[in-house]
């Protein structure tokens, strides 16, 4: 049989039904269950006023987001929980406490509008800076609603008034002028992919019905996606559209004057940009060109105009090697910015081109077991400069700002949010099953060395994510400081040793990530740091099917597990919202011979009444609409009916994230946390 054949024998097909009163009186009636258990108590009420302290108070970074002149910055806050959508300049933000010119109330919209509105982001026409297109989401759904905003007047332009608007839909929309954009959207029947994301890319004019927009560009309905964009850097201006035919996979071409297309030829998993002059590559998986092949993981750099000649002739620019990856990548006005992981710890580099080829030196110092970002590169109006923010898992955020040739200033520093006093961070390697060493990070006071203690391990494991050291003051208020110990996994899935930490793992080698993640189990009590009772983890989205695969396949090795807004039905994942764009990352069930490897892990398929699990908490929410809701659900049924010990908590609102405002997000991490101290530390 296909997976969807099978289908037919799942008795909670019902809790797919997302607002049917009769799954949601089920994600209510588990709630009150839940919260009574684990969010009644002084202890569970006390960390969530500080988390939800951290979250609202003034003395976090306001990160902006640099467009020339102006830092934008989206924020909450407690008097602003739904947020502020605010601006200013770079001289005000410099002070200790800058003023800010507030664009957007979002509390004050959504009760103007009675809409539940959630912050989507915002695309700001440049040069001018005087419009901008807002994206608004209800409950904080992928889907959104997209508005023209007048910056100037501090209002929306209806579309009556010529105003550009979208309805509620997952989107793509670009500027190209005052009065043109590129947009995607729900047209209509075939409009979209299967996925759910556009399939056709128009360019509308003010003025016009979205009706009569011009088709620029169209995908077919297996495709993941389409899009199209300008580039209005100055001399070099051009117009592109993209064909992403799987997760991976992309297609890119010059849109030319007369409408017709210019196909870039580089591998499709590559990700290709061009700055003036330049064409970069970074390559994911080797290139053969004539009697050179670039290795996975390189960064190429060739005249553009030469590379639309039809020479390949590529300068490689970065190489990795047995421990140093590329993680990222940007341009300044003269200088091109690295960003490089070493074993997973961040190192800077600046390249210059010139005559003689590219001239590489150290950007700035960066501390271990930390991670430095490198952010605010604006080629078209910032010159040369940039900013830095570094922070570790003890260590608060330090946001820099600097130049290349020039000395670093001190922007922002965020104070510590719990006592880090004696909690040291410590790199370690286990061997998985197949013989690979792949690294963790344990963060734990110094005091507890000599003692295996509760230990919570997290993981991801896909998608070519990289996890990397980063401050969380929530993890050290609900578990450091009552003496747990915290563990980061960089297990295979992720990017952290570049495309083939990632690519080596995708569809029939998928188990390799979770041997990965339940050898550092195994290694954390070989070495005593834990023992598997009181080892916990935790995961979420595909870290939450990491987790469904360590209840099902290794609850041996836990004492508890949290599983977040996770995938878990992989019969029917593919069905189910955004799934079937992610059938390049574990295959597609409707073929026997991709379900064949598939089966083995797929956690809804695998539970068993006579297993012995770890407790585990489940949590989603309602208006998740990237990962459904339903598997959580029926996860959560399943177990039950079996008899196994089993918690769930529904968000009525949140998206993918989880979580809508900062309250509700001091809730959830509260709940993970006041869990894990009732599992691992009190039993």
């Amino acid at each position: 049989m296909t997976g969807v054949e099978q289908t037919v024998t799942d008795p909670y097909l019902w809790l797919e039904e997302v607002t049917d009163e009769r799954a949601l009186d089920f994600a209510r009636a588990h709630n009150e269950v839940v919260v009574e258990r684990f969010a009644s108590s002084g202890r569970f009420t006390e960390l969530e006023r500080r988390i939800l302290d951290m979250l609202d108070t003034d003395t976090k970074i306001a990160y902006p987001g640099r467009r020339g002149r102006w830092l934008y910055n989206f924020w909450r806050d407690a008097e602003h929980p739904r947020g502020l959508w605010r601006r200013t300049t770079f001289a005000e933000y410099a002070k200790e406490a800058p003023e800010w010119d507030v664009l957007i109330d979002l509390d004050a919209l959504g009760t103007t509008e009675g809409e539940n509105w959630v912050w989507g982001g915002a695309a700001v026409l440049r040069p001018e800076q005087s419009r901008a297109l807002i994206s608004l989401s209800r409950g904080g759904a992928d889907a959104k609603v997209v508005r023209e905003f007048d910056i100037e007047t501090r209002e929306f332009i209806e579309p009556t008034d010529g105003g550009y608007f979208l309805p509620e839909a997952k989107s793509e929309i670009r500027w190209i002028d005052i009065d043109s954009v590129y947009a995607g959207t729900d047209f209509g029947p075939g409009a979209l992919t299967d996925s759910g994301y556009p399939r056709i890319a128009k360019r509308w004019r003010r003025g016009t019905p979205l009706t009569e927009a011009e088709t620029v560009f169209e995908g077919e309905a297996g495709d993941v996606a389409v899009s199209a964009g300008y580039d209005r850097t100055p001399g070099y201006e051009r117009h592109f559209v993209g064909r992403a035919t799987d997760f991976f996979n992309e297609e890119v071409y010059l849109l030319e004057s007369d409408g017709s297309l210019r196909h870039l030829d580089v591998p499709t998993d590559a990700s290709e940009s061009w700055y003036k002059d330049w064409f970069l590559v970074r390559l994911k998986s080797p290139w053969e060109i004539g009697d050179k092949t670039y290795p996975a993981g390189a960064l190429l750099a060739m005249d553009f105009e030469k590379f639309l000649s039809g020479a390949r002739e590529f300068e490689v620019i970065f190489t990795p090697d047995e421990h140093t990856s590329l993680h990222g990548y940007g341009w300044t006005e003269n200088h091109l910015l690295l960003i490089t992981l070493e074993d997973v710890q961040t190192k800077l580099y600046v390249l210059t081109p010139g005559p003689d080829g590219w001239h590489r030196e150290p950007l700035a110092d960066t501390p271990p077991m930390a991670t430095t970002s490198v952010m605010n590169l604006d080629p078209l109006e910032g010159g040369d400069e940039f900013m830095l923010t570094t922070s570790g898992f003890t260590t608060p955020a330090t946001l820099l700002a600097s130049a290349v040739g020039g000395r670093s200033e001190q922007l922002k520093q965020e104070p510590g949010f719990f006592d880090a006093e004696g909690i040291e961070t410590e790199q370690f390697f286990a061997r998985s099953d197949d013989g690979t060493v792949v690294p963790y990070f344990v963060i734990r006071h110094r005091d507890r060395k000599d003692t295996p203690g509760p230990t919570v391990m997290s993981g991801y494991g896909g998608f070519e994510v990289s996890r990397t050291p980063a401050y969380s003051g929530a993890s050290g208020m609900g578990w450091l400081e009552r003496g747990g110990t915290w563990v980061m996994t960089n297990i295979r899935g992720g990017g952290e040793y570049g495309p083939q930490w990632h690519t080596s793992v995708q569809k029939a080698n998928r188990h390799k990530v979770y041997e990965d993640f339940s050898s550092i189990a195994k290694d954390l009590v070989a070495r005593g740091i834990s023992t598997h009772e009181q080892l916990g983890a935790v995961g979420g989205s595909n870290g939450g099917l990491l987790m469904g695969v360590m209840l099902t396949r290794y609850p041996e090795l836990f004492g508890a597990i949290v599983c977040q807004v996770p995938l878990l039905d992989m019969q029917r994942y593919h069905l189910l919202l955004a799934g079937a764009s992610w059938v390049a990352e574990y295959g597609d069930p409707d073929k026997p011979e991709e379900w064949e490897y598939i089966s083995k892990y797929s956690p809804y398929q695998n539970v068993r009444a006579d297993a012995s699990y770890p407790p585990i908490l489940l949590t989603t929410s309602t208006r998740d609409d990237r990962v459904h809701p339903g598997h959580a659900r029926k996860m959560a049924a399943l177990l039950e009916e079996q008899g196994h010990t089993v918690w769930y908590h529904e968000n009525i609102e949140g998206g993918h994230g989880g979580a809508a405002d900062n309250k509700q997000s001091a809730f959830q991490a509260g709940l993970i946390y006041e869990f894990f101290t009732q599992m691992l530390m009190e039993r």
